[in-house]
């Protein structure tokens, strides 16, 4: 399991500083030992500041979950940067972006910090506390019927800051007035207890757990645990009896009242109530601390420490209460990283949960290579590691459809006739080198070099066989996989090559970009890419003359065939490139222009193709013209068969519970060669945003949730 400790130190990475500051810090030894403990546990775990950032950090550590999937839990030890109600800052983050946590919610932490709220609380469940008033400022009337010696302290703040017994008026006023300086708030005034000093730990939910109680014995000076106290400088005065000198019966009824009063107050996991016991042995509240400190050798340590926890062990029982609120179930040590050889089906799921990282990892691999149409030696390589991959899940060559140039094929030993045909892209178009991408993980989104375009839809094949491999014997598996290097020129050579090998598949699935949402393509246009070249002799500018201008006339036709395709349905025609070219002073004696054309019907735009090239051919003698046709990508359409892998797909996503949808694109794909025969579905690789860009990216649980659908589809495909 992940487990993020998030604590306030050194950071003060916030938008501005404005508001009353934290004075509180843990220690760095404390959370090297949290953080050691957690290790011991099994666990993986971070330390984080709980700043600004803590979102973005947390998202990165920790990124979104499958449904079903157990999400990452923080430890909290954060008492905020500033304000007045610090504690609740972190869960409150926490609870918003939906991560786990390991203490209290924010309402709890609210109260608690309110000595007031607290005390009204208190009195309402019949629970003792001493009597009290407040001082909003110190020169307010009081006029409250309290019995001298009192106690002052600030209304929202904790570790004792402030706090002190007063004799007189005149040291109520002046206590108040160093509170109201230092806090700018109001002033707690309540019965000071002279008596001992008890506090009780609680431990769990349900039921929640008292731990020994522990006293405070002063040895010298004033009665009360103090400031200076707590932070070691007055440390020698005290001394930590644990459990305390109580009968059976006392010690039973105090620890009552602690967990009446941890759950009057609704706290979660953990807290610390302190009490006072008067002289004829009667117990009051103090107030409730819901952050108790962890240090070793704190009160809360010590007294779990007698009731058989170890720090390790405290620390692990922490985790274990947390995650049975959330949960219902405590976790299994090491859960976070072991790779467990699968027995039953439904272990895939858990498979890939215990490894994001690997995954991860492998999407990474992967961007290292350039692979764009300007690096054939990138692509070689890139083919050659490709190739080991998959001979090391037991894969073989299907010699009759690899050329070893721009297709590359392969096939389990069961073969993939009748089978699955998995088809994954390896190239992009090149792009300046300023736009190139190193790979990154923000949040929730993975960033890199072709990331979305190329890379994950070879993790996702991967991936996906690797832990069909581990789940059973692949070698029984009808599956095939055909990679080509020659996207980017429109599959020129391999086009032809895959449309035979798909004719002996049962369905194809085409791993290219998919849409928001976890949507999968049933349908891509097809493309033809139309070169035309127009030329004259040149003309000086001004000069009159009888020839044509050829930017006019290749204009004219232009807004000729937009008139004419304007009404058609899912058909355009579009300038992909326009090049003008003349000498000084003269008209434009060139023009080079690629037309690009988008349709669904393969025979209108035979159609259209040859309009366009009797448009274009010249009948004036001044004027020279070329037309020829660079590309063609056929479209992939919806057909009857399709129907019924889509209904397949869409059983396997409901079974995962992910969101099912589909969508058709504007961009061709290799679905548009496949048979038109076959079934074949594309898009079941991650959405990719900027596509073809340096900020391309991908969703991380996106991610695994298409290499978990596609695994799934595969297995249940018999």
């Amino acid at each position: 399991m992940k487990i993020a400790i998030v604590y306030n130190r050194e950071s003060q990475e916030v938008i501005n500083l404005f508001g009353l500051p934290n004075r509180e810090k843990y220690g760095l030894k404390t959370i090297a030992a949290i953080k050691d403990a957690i290790k011991q546990c099994g666990h993986q775990v971070k330390t984080f500041e709980g700043d600004k950032n803590i979102i973005r950090n947390l998202e990165e550590y920790m990124p979104a979950v499958l449904s079903g999937e157990r999400p990452g839990l923080v430890f909290n030890l954060s008492y905020g940067i500033q304000g007045k109600a610090r504690y609740t800052h972190i869960p409150s983050i926490l609870e918003m972006v939906g991560i786990p946590y390991i203490g209290s919610d924010p309402l709890s932490q609210g109260l608690a910090l309110d000595k007031v709220i607290t005390k009204m609380i208190l009195i309402q469940k019949g629970i003792p506390t001493p009597r009290y008033a407040i001082l909003e400022k110190p020169d307010d009337l009081f006029l409250e019927n309290l019995n001298y010696p009192l106690i002052v302290k600030p209304k929202n703040e904790s570790v004792s800051y402030g706090l002190q017994i007063v004799n007189s008026e005149e040291e109520l006023r002046s206590g108040a007035e160093v509170i109201y300086k230092m806090f700018g708030g109001a002033t707690l005034v309540e019965e000071y207890i002279d008596g001992r000093e008890i506090n009780v730990g609680v431990l769990g939910n349900d039921p929640v757990r008292a731990l020994p109680p522990l006293e405070l014995i002063f040895k010298e000076g004033t009665k009360i645990f103090t400031y200076e106290d707590k932070s070691t400088k007055g440390a020698s005065r005290i001394v930590k009896k644990c459990p305390a000198a109580l009968t059976d019966s006392e010690t039973e009824y105090i620890q009552s009242l602690a967990i009446a009063t941890f759950k009057a107050l609704g706290c979660n996991d953990s807290a610390r109530i302190d009490f006072r016991i008067d002289k004829e042995g009667n117990p009051y509240v103090l107030e409730i601390n819901s952050m108790a400190s962890l240090s070793p050798g704190a009160s809360y340590v010590m007294a779990a420490e007698k009731a058989g926890y170890d720090y390790k062990n405290l620390v692990e029982e922490l985790i274990s209460v947390a995650s049975k609120r959330y949960f219902g179930e405590s976790v299994n040590n090491g859960e976070a990283d072991s790779l467990e050889v699968i027995n039953e089906k439904n272990d895939i799921f858990e498979y890939f949960t215990k490894n994001r990282q690997k995954v991860e990892n492998e999407l990474k691999y992967w961007t290292n290579f350039s692979r764009d149409s300007d690096h054939p030696l990138g692509i070689t390589k890139l083919m050659k590691a490709l190739d080991g991959k998959f001979e090391n899940l037991g894969l073989k060559h299907v010699d009759s459809f690899t050329n070893y140039n721009s297709a590359w094929a392969w096939e389990t030993e069961a073969g993939y006739e009748g089978g699955v045909l998995l088809v994954i892209p390896t190239d992009y178009p090149p792009r300046p080198s300023d736009r190139i991408a190193e790979f990154r993980i923000e949040g929730g989104r993975i960033f890199g070099e072709g990331v979305g375009s190329t890379n994950a839809g070879m993790t996702c094949a991967l991936e996906s066989l690797k832990a069909i491999k581990t789940y059973s014997n692949i070698n029984d598996k009808k599956i095939g996989v055909f990679a080509y290097t020659d996207e980017s020129i429109g599959m020129r050579y391999s086009g032809k090559i895959l449309n035979q090998m798909s004719k002996l598949a049962k369905e194809v699935i085409v791993l290219q970009p998919g849409t928001a949402g976890n949507k999968i393509v049933n349908q891509r246009r097809g493309l033809r890419k139309i070169k035309i070249v127009v030329e004259r002799s040149p003309v000086s500018i001004g000069r009159k003359s009888n020839s044509t201008d050829i930017y006019f006339w290749t204009t004219e036709k232009i807004n000729t065939i937009k008139e004419k395709i304007k009404n058609l349905d899912k058909f355009s025609v579009a300038v992909n490139d326009f090049k003008l070219q003349n000498n000084h002073m003269m008209l434009a004696h060139k023009i080079t222009l690629t037309l690009c054309m988008t349709y669904v019907d393969s025979n209108l735009a035979d159609e259209m193709e040859a309009e366009i090239k009797s448009m274009f051919k010249s009948t004036s003698k001044s004027i020279k013209s070329t037309v020829g046709t660079l590309e063609v990508r056929p479209p992939m359409n919806k057909n009857e068969n399709q129907q019924e892998l889509i209904m397949k797909l869409m059983n396997v996503y409901e079974d995962l519970q992910i969101p099912f949808g589909v969508d058709t694109k504007l961009f061709p794909s290799a679905g548009g060669d496949i048979s038109e025969d076959v079934p074949v579905i594309c898009g079941m690789s991650p959405a990719t945003l900027e596509l073809y860009n340096s900020e391309e990216s991908i969703l991380r649980l996106e991610l695994l949730q298409k290499i978990l659908i596609m695994t799934n589809f595969i297995l249940s495909d018999e």
